[in-house]
């Protein structure tokens, strides 16, 4: 059995760009069990042995307040890795301590990492080493993952790893050893367990036997007289105390007055007013990238000339040549073929766009941007229960909504992912379906468009209101730390990109070709006519639209803009009043999303909760629609 690396640290401390360097092209991401929070996972060859290793979440402590933080302590206690690799920032040693004593408690061999030297010797930051080495008793390197300079020594030292018997005075050390000495010969990490259980923290009682889980609530609420918090706090000021007294004798600081271009640049992007305008230059770029550079030209050329114009009608001719029976043919190359809509449609529509998403993303996330970005949008997003951090699946959503739902993962809390997943599922047009609406308001008159544009912010605040309500849990308070704006590193990006991509290809990919099958069948026995007439009904005498439309809504499942381009076409040719073209662009823009979406909502939230949340969105849809036909059709003129 292979021996396990856990690598853990704060968040932005470059714990996953060490981890690539040292696993390369063998990582792999995947959803940690019970969860939708990613670990990655790879192995490095050390001295002829071959090791596990895995990047576990950022984190600020092990005592969870965040699906992250819970995802690493449960992988800490469950997998029980050989060695630890903390990973911390070097201008921010204090934070990382914190960390590290709570790390200390499990007693499992340990390396320190001291990362981002080049901007500690930046910012006038110098460490004595040997002397922190001494007080930590574990191996401590040195490194500026960026450039790749001192990572080799963490892979070096791997054997090295030693457990820290460093020793903190706690207030309540005689409750903490009563308690470790009752579980310590039955439980693994038993006094990093009692800390928890005495600081009140409910979620610790799992690991416990079920035949002792009475005695040791019972006892641990008599010994802290139910003061758990209070506890908690203590511990907490504890370690701050023998930090304070590590810093004070290993830590000096040079105080250098000239700022840099970066540093100040750092600084307007989070100024209330300039940040504002900075924020929209860097959305219409990422939009332009993405939504319309990507989504727009580089797929439409993918779509038309390579898949279309080319490689179809290639592979048709050879179904052709070899007379295959005409069932057979159509499951490969007819309407829903595997090589006409399956493959296209991974490759053509949404691959292209996945690379763009991860190359912009790597930057902002390189670069230092996205805490920034947040900063800005927190206040925005308090309205509807959330905070800053859903700005980017929000914005992104205007150019892929199925790469939004993925990035929805950054969110720390179930309420949280679910009221994005639900916004953007329901009022969030991707680039595709928003160029088309666009241009087809646009050309009918400038009332129409700004009553479209007031539906859909209306939408957004009502349920996103509603759902704030209805959903169980607390929103988090904004707690985000600004990393200094740096320049990001090509290598880095690529890096991410490729291993993102891998992915890609794994989970996604086979989940198009699955879809596509099935709608092959449905096609097959003539079900997609009968939802149709179906339909029909709701159309016409609900929403007050002609019979075509419904073939439009349908056809919007499959791909957003098909929808919404049926709706230009049959506006094109007269057969819209200005009212139905306002009725129809609202109802396709707040209808079910497109089926890559939907696939994705199914794979990160489960099929009960997608069927729940497409449900809903169809009959807001459609009562939103037929309520808007009857408010205009008394109070609008046209």
């Amino acid at each position: 059995m292979q021996k396990l690396i856990a690598f853990v640290g704060n968040p932005n401390v470059g714990k996953s760009v060490i981890f690539n360097k040292t696993t390369g092209q063998y990582a792999v991401v995947s959803n940690y069990a019970g969860t939708t929070v990613d670990v990655t996972r790879g192995t490095v060859n050390i001295a002829g042995e071959q090791y596990q290793v895995v990047d576990t979440p950022g984190i600020y402590s092990l005592m969870p307040l965040s699906e992250d933080e819970q995802v690493t302590r449960d992988l800490i206690i469950r997998e029980k890795p050989n060695i630890i690799v903390q990973v911390c920032d070097m201008k921010n040693i204090e934070r990382s301590l914190h960390l590290f004593f709570e790390l200390s408690l499990f007693n499992i061999p340990m390396i320190f990492v001291l990362n981002m030297y080049d901007e500690a010797v930046q910012s006038g930051i110098k460490i004595n080493i040997s002397k922190l080495e001494a007080i930590l008793q574990v191996p401590i390197v040195v490194c500026t993952a960026t450039t790749g300079d001192g990572v080799k020594d963490i892979i070096k030292n791997i054997p090295s790893a030693k457990i820290s018997n460093i020793n903190i005075k706690y207030k309540y050390q005689n409750d903490i050893d009563c308690v470790n000495n009752s579980l310590k010969e039955k439980l693994n990490f038993s006094k990093a367990i009692s800390i928890y259980l005495l600081s009140g923290d409910k979620d610790i009682y799992k690991y416990i036997p079920e035949n002792m889980k009475s005695f040791v609530l019972d006892f641990c609420a008599k010994t802290v007289k139910n003061e758990f918090k209070m506890f908690a706090a203590q511990i907490f000021n504890d370690n701050n105390n023998a930090i304070i007294k590590i810093i004070q004798e290993v830590k000096s600081v040079k105080h250098i007055a000239q700022k840099g271009f970066l540093e100040f640049l750092g600084n307007l992007c989070v100024n209330p007013f300039v940040g504002f305008f900075i924020m929209i230059a860097v959305i219409f770029v990422m939009y332009e990238f993405i939504g319309v550079f990507v989504a727009g030209t580089v797929v439409d050329y993918i779509q038309t000339k390579v898949f279309a114009e080319t490689i179809n009608p290639i592979i048709a001719s050879i179904f052709d040549y070899y007379n295959v029976s005409l069932l057979i043919k159509d499951f490969f190359v007819g309407k829903y073929g595997f090589f006409t809509m399956a493959i296209p449609y991974a490759f053509a529509i949404i691959f292209p766009i996945v690379i763009a998403f991860f190359l912009f993303f790597g930057i902002l996330e390189d670069s230092g941007y996205l805490p920034r970005l947040s900063v800005i949008l927190n206040r925005v997003f308090s309205l509807v229960g959330l905070n800053g951090k859903a700005v980017l699946p929000m914005v992104l959503g205007l150019g892929c909504g199925t790469m939004a739902v993925l990035s929805s993962r950054i969110l720390e809390t179930k309420k949280e992912r679910m009221i994005v997943l639900v916004l953007l599922s329901l009022a969030i047009p991707c680039s595709a379906q928003l160029g088309i609406i666009l241009a087809m308001l646009s050309s009918v008159s400038y009332k129409v468009t700004i009553i479209w544009l007031l539906c859909i912010i209306f939408s957004v605040l009502l349920v996103g209101k509603i759902l704030e309500f209805y959903i169980k849990g607390e929103s988090t308070p904004f707690i985000i730390e600004i990393p200094k704006m740096r320049l990001p590193s090509i290598i880095n990006i690529l890096s991410k990109v490729k291993m993102r991509l891998v992915w890609y290809m794994k989970e996604v990919v086979p989940l198009f070709i699955l879809a596509t099958a099935g709608l092959f069948f449905i096609d097959k026995i003539h079900l997609l006519g009968h939802l149709e007439k179906l339909f029909a009904p709701i159309v016409v005498k609900f929403l007050g639209l002609p019979i075509e439309t419904t073939s439009t809504f349908i056809m919007g499942f499959l791909r957003r803009d098909y929808g919404a381009s049926g709706i230009y076409d049959l506006a094109q040719h007269g057969m819209l009043s200005t009212t139905q073209i306002l009725v129809s662009s609202v109802v396709i823009t707040l209808f079910v999303p497109c089926l890559a979406q939907s696939l994705m909502v199914v794979k990160e939230h489960g099929a009960k909760n997608a069927t729940l949340i497409f449900c809903s969105i169809t009959a807001y849809a459609i009562l939103f629609g037929g309520a808007l036909r009857l408010i205009v059709s008394k109070i609008v003129s046209f």
